[in-house]
C-alpha cells in the first residue's frame, strides 16, 4: 500500500502549527498522525501539501495510491474502511473527504462511500482536547507484544493503568501515578528526582522532565524537549523547551520553541466565559466552545523570562516576545517585542538564531527550511500592522 497523506482546505484553520508542516506531522497522543498511519499500515508515507511545503515534504505517487486526509486520526473502524477501498472508491464523512484509492490525486469520477464516526483534527485546540484519548490508543499500538524495562526502586509508582519504559530511560526518585491513564517513557528519556507525573502521559524519545516538575493528565512532551515547572493537558511537538518554573496549561507548542523562566499562561478567563481563539482562515477570533484554553505557539517562537500570556493566545512562527505586561492575544509571525509594541523580526536575524538553536541539538537548518520561513514571513505581512504606519 502506498499511502499519501493530503492536506485539505481545513488545514488553514490549523495555523500557525500547519504553517511549517503538513497536518499529518502534527503530534496528538504519543505519535504524529503520520507515524500512527505508518505503524498501523506498515506502509511508505508521503505528503500532498501546500506548494511552498512540497519541496521539503514531497509526494511519492505510484500506479495505485491510497490518499488519506492528513487530519484523520486512525482507529479500528477507519482502518478497516480504508483497507477495504477499491480503486476508484472514496470514503467521505459529511463534507470531508477521508480517503480514496486512485492513481491520481482527486481522480474523477469516484464512487462515494459514506462513513460516520471518524475523528479529524478540525481546530488547533483539538490537539490537546483529544490528547488523553490518543495517548491511550498510541500506548496500545506502541507497546503491543513488547516488554517494558523496569523502573528503579527509588521511584514511587501506583495506579491501575500500565507504565511502559523504553530502553535507555533514566528515572530516579520520581512519583508516577497511573490512576487515570497509562504512562509512556520513550527511548533515552529522563525523569529527574522529585518530579510528579500523572497519566495519561507521554515522554517521547530523548525528552526530559526536570527536578520537581508537576505534570498533569493528558500531557505529551515531544522528542528532545525539556520541561520543568507545572504542565497540564498540553502537547509539545518536539525540540522545544519549557525548562523552568511557570505554568503551561491546555496549550500546544510547535518545534524549536523556548519559554523563558517563570513564564505563565492563563487557561481560564476571570469571568469563566468561553474562550475565543484567533483563526488564520477567517482572519478573526472564533469561539472554541472551551472554558479552559491556553497558549498556541508556532515553530521557532520564543519568550523572555516572566512572560505572561492571556487566555487563548495564538503566537505565529519565529516570534520573539519579551517585556512586562500581557502581549496581545494574537502575535503574528516574525514579531519582536511585547505589550509595549512590536517591530519586525527580520528573516536574516531569525535564521541566525534558528541555526544556533538547532546546532545545539545537532540538527541543521536546511535551505528548504529557510524558504518555508521566508514564505511565512511574506504572507503574514498583512498582520504586522506596525509596518503600515
Amino acid at each position: 500500500m502506498n499511502i499519501v497523506l493530503f492536506d485539505d482546505q481545513i488545514v488553514q484553520h490549523l495555523q500557525p502549527l500547519s504553517l511549517t508542516r503538513p497536518a499529518a506531522l502534527m503530534r496528538c497522543g504519543i505519535l504524529t498522525i503520520a507515524e500512527k498511519w505508518q505503524l498501523h499500515c506498515s506502509a511508505a508515507i508521503s505528503y500532498l501539501t501546500s506548494d511552498y511545503l512540497q519541496a521539503k515534504f514531497p509526494a511519492n505517487l505510484s500506479h495505485d495510491n491510497v490518499f488519506i486526509n492528513g487530519r484523520l486520526l486512525p482507529d479500528e473502524s477507519v482502518l478497516n474502511a480504508v483497507n477495504q477501498l477499491k480503486v476508484g472508491q472514496m470514503l467521505k464523512q459529511n463534507d470531508s473527504i477521508l480517503a480514496y484509492r486512485s492513481a491520481h490525486f482527486q481522480d474523477e469520477p469516484l464512487e462515494l462511500i459514506s462513513f460516520e464516526g471518524a475523528i479529524l483534527i478540525q481546530r488547533i485546540h483539538n490537539i490537546f482536547t483529544l490528547n488523553h484519548q490518543q495517548i491511550d490508543l498510541d500506548f496500545n499500538l506502541l507497546t503491543k507484544g513488547k516488554t517494558s524495562a523496569k523502573l528503579s526502586s527509588t521511584n514511587t509508582v501506583f495506579g491501575q493503568y500500565p507504565i511502559f519504559v523504553e530502553e535507555g530511560v533514566k528515572a530516579e526518585a520520581a512519583i508516577f501515578n497511573s490512576s487515570e491513564g497509562p504512562i509512556y517513557l520513550g527511548k533515552n528519556s529522563e525523569v529527574m528526582e522529585g518530579a510528579m507525573i500523572r497519566g495519561p502521559f507521554a515522554l517521547c524519545e530523548g525528552a526530559g522532565v526536570k527536578m520537581g516538575a508537576k505534570i498533569y493528565t493528558g500531557t505529551t512532551i515531544g522528542p528532545h524537549s525539556k520541561v520543568g515547572g507545572e504542565v497540564s493537558n498540553s502537547v509539545i511537538f518536539g525540540y522545544s523547551n519549557k525548562g523552568h518554573d511557570g505554568f503551561l496549561g491546555n496549550s500546544v507548542l510547535g518545534e524549536w520553541c523556548n519559554l523563558g523562566a517563570d513564564s505563565n499562561n492563563s487557561n481560564l478567563k476571570n469571568n469563566y466565559e468561553e474562550v475565543k481563539l484567533w483563526n488564520y482562515a477567517t482572519g478573526n477570533f472564533e469561539r472554541t466552545g472551551l472554558q479552559f484554553c491556553g497558549l498556541f505557539m508556532g515553530d521557532h517562537s520564543k519568550c523572555g523570562i516572566n512572560t505572561m500570556f492571556n487566555t487563548g493566545t495564538v503566537v505565529g512562527v519565529s516570534a520573539n516576545i519579551f517585556g512586562s505586561g500581557f502581549p496581545r492575544n494574537f502575535v503574528p509571525s516574525f514579531s519582536w517585542g511585547g505589550s509595549q509594541g512590536f517591530e519586525t523580526y527580520m528573516p536574516k536575524k531569525a535564521f541566525q538564531t534558528a541555526e544556533k538553536v538547532m546546532e545545539r541539538r545537532h540538527v541543521q537548518l536546511l535551505e528548504e527550511d529557510k524558504q518555508i520561513l521566508q514564505h511565512i514571513f511574506e504572507i503574514e505581512t498583512t498582520y504586522r500592522n506596525w509596518e503600515k504606519s
